[in-house]
């Protein structure tokens, strides 16, 4: 035994020592995942920038819209001056500018009718939509806060009460009824909605073990062809330590590699405790015994390096693929029921249920014996087939 784990210690050295090997472990799984909570980790609120040029920049009603548009959360204001709003529309900088004209303010105190002009290149595109309606919402708004302080100056005409006073105290009620309406409105979000780095990160994890653990069959095929095998047991080496030292060398990797994604991902994401993170490497280790005992079993039954990259490469790409790592599988479907030949499928849920709801290992005990299972036996049938030497032992 104390040979096997000589020899899984130098595999684990050269594995170190190799920066391509490194590079397409580690940095490769590190990319997608970047990429996919990029594309699905962001706020789904809208974001955006209303272009606004104020030619009526001293007037009450002017100064208001713009700052009613400022206060948004979801809005920037940029204003332009109309020269530099005009360039900008020729050069489709942007698709659409907001302009208030020089009268605003004027012609609404003196209870005439304006307007304010949306410049647009064709549609204005979806943001510009989108800031148009905001625009034109927040003026809406203020024409009817207009109407009502009209209404109630008419209404009290003949009180001889103070137009200044009526002004003033219409806008402390308006005021007041913007911060704490009657009618108020609440959001309320059905589920828990998507984290993406508790649904992906397991998936990008597995994937990533599970092919590069089962890809290390090619070493072995060409260790193989070489003689280096050969040459090992010529040592006092036995075949079966050299197949015990191989295992454990697969396991030890697909462990570190884990061990590594995980690392960071509590670094970035603090999205464990340290009892937590030591559940999901138990997990881990499960997951990279049964793997690696897979890795054996193509090892020990192709014949040539390229078969045995193409045995993995379709053997990963199938457990990824049937086991739902990004994407939801119905549970009353017939892809469920094949989901659960995958060794990932186990992996993820364990992950999961560890990572995402704070689960104990006996909660993950099902998938764990799955993978022991698995691991157990596809470590006898590799032993049986595996061969340090063509034709021979």
């Amino acid at each position: 035994m104390i040979r096997a784990i000589i020899v899984a210690i130098r595999e684990v050295r050269a594995y170190l020592q190799d920066r391509a090997e490194l590079s397409f472990s580690l940095l490769l799984p590190i990319a997608i995942f970047a990429l996919m909570y990029g594309a699905f980790g962001g706020e789904t609120l809208f974001n955006g920038t209303a272009y606004v040029v104020n030619e009526d920049q001293r007037g009450l009603y002017s100064i208001s819209l713009i700052n009613r548009l400022d206060e948004m959360d979801n809005l920037e204001v940029k204003l332009l001056s109309q020269s530099e709003a005009d360039t900008k529309l020729k050069r489709s900088d942007v698709l659409l500018v907001v302009y208030i004209p020089e009268n605003f303010s004027a012609q609404l105190s003196s209870g005439k009718e304006t307007q304010i002009i949306f410049r647009q290149r064709g549609n204005g595109g979806q943001e510009g939509q989108i800031v148009a309606s905001l625009v034109q919402g927040a003026a809406e708004k203020i024409s009817q806060e207009i109407q009502v302080e009209r209404q109630v100056q008419r209404a009290l005409l003949d009180k001889y009460i103070d137009r200044d006073h009526i002004q003033t105290t219409v806008q402390k009620m308006l005021d007041r009824e913007r911060v704490f309406p009657i009618i108020g409105v609440n959001e309320e979000t059905i589920g828990t909605g998507i984290n993406p780095v508790h649904e992906f990160l397991p998936g990008i994890v597995t994937m990533f073990v599970l092919f590069a653990i089962t890809l290390s069959a090619r070493a072995i095929v060409e260790e193989r062809k070489k003689g280096t095998l050969e040459r090992l047991l010529t040592t006092r080496l036995g075949a079966s330590e050299l197949f015990m030292g191989k295992f454990l060398s697969s396991v030890s990797r697909g462990l570190l590699q884990t061990f590594i994604l995980l690392a960071l991902a509590y670094i970035v994401f603090q999205i464990f405790t340290p009892v937590t993170f030591i559940k999901a490497l138990i997990v881990a280790l499960f997951f990279a015994a049964a793997g690696s005992s897979i890795g054996l079993i193509i090892a020990s039954i192709v014949r040539s390096e390229d078969a045995a990259s193409w045995v993995a490469t379709f053997f990963t790409m199938t457990m990824v693929m049937i086991s739902g790592t990004f994407f939801p599988i119905p549970e009353d479907s017939a892809l469920y029921t094949l989901s659960q030949l995958s060794i990932n499928t186990h992996a993820n849920t364990a992950f999961y249920t560890i990572i995402a709801e704070g689960g104990t290992l006996s909660s993950v005990a099902p998938q764990l014996v799955i993978l022991a299972i698995v691991a157990v036996f596809g470590l006898c049938l590799s032993r049986i087939l595996f061969r340090a030497v063509l034709g021979g032992k």
